[in-house]
């Protein structure tokens, strides 16, 4: 499994965030997106994740694994908000993703033991603290199988001890061939990544 960036460009309203990008991540790696607000992290990651279009160049999983019939199929998209409904607990926001992206390797009491979240589960998501929203979407990391995982600033209000247990959690999912493709500010613990350094009118 490879992802390869091709020539890559991506815009925001009109205007070119960023241009003639290459890369390729294969599976087992990591990839940083660093750079300052508004050079197009969070862009290139919807771009991969097929939830915006691309300006111009290619975007591709090459070798996608059995199962997905392309990259689109292949990602899990963990952006800024958490995509959980506030009213329903937990478990039920868990079920319902779980339902609509199939099941992984891990059930919903499992992922939720993993994100230390076990005994709370019950709770309505809105009723949780931010960094327990941050850990709870996790969790959904963990209860669907994806082999991409595009994360942006996956550690916003996590403590230290939740970031360390984060950076185990990408570390197994890089151990089982799986992709990690992370913008984000701080470092993630992730050793040998690669990293994009992005800036605004060019790398």
């Amino acid at each position: 499994m490879r992802l390869v960036a091709e020539n890559l460009a991506g815009e925001r309203g009109g205007e070119i965030l960023f241009s003639g990008l290459n890369f390729a991540v294969a599976g087992g790696e990591a990839l940083m997106i660093t750079g300052p607000n508004g050079a197009g992290k969070s862009t290139l990651l919807r771009i991969i994740a097929g939830l915006l279009d691309k300006a111009e160049g290619r975007i591709r999983l090459d070798a996608a694994p059995a199962g997905f019939d392309g990259l689109v199929s292949a990602c899990h998209y963990l952006g800024h908000l958490n995509a959980m409904k506030p009213v329903l607990s937990v478990e039920e926001n868990l079920r319902f993703w779980q339902s609509f992206s199939g099941i992984g390797n891990h059930t919903i009491d499992e992922a939720l033991d993993r994100v230390q979240l076990g005994d709370i589960g019950h709770l309505p998501f809105g009723y949780l603290s931010t960094g327990q929203k941050r850990r709870a979407s996790i969790a959904r990391l963990l209860i669907s199988h994806r082999p991409v995982w595009l994360l942006d600033e996956p550690t916003a209000g996590l403590d230290k001890g939740s970031e360390d247990q984060f950076a185990g959690v990408m570390r197994a999912h890089l151990s089982g061939g799986g992709i990690v493709v992370a913008a984000t500010h701080l470092p993630l613990g992730l050793d040998g990544a690669q990293e994009l350094v992005m800036g605004r009118g060019g790398f």
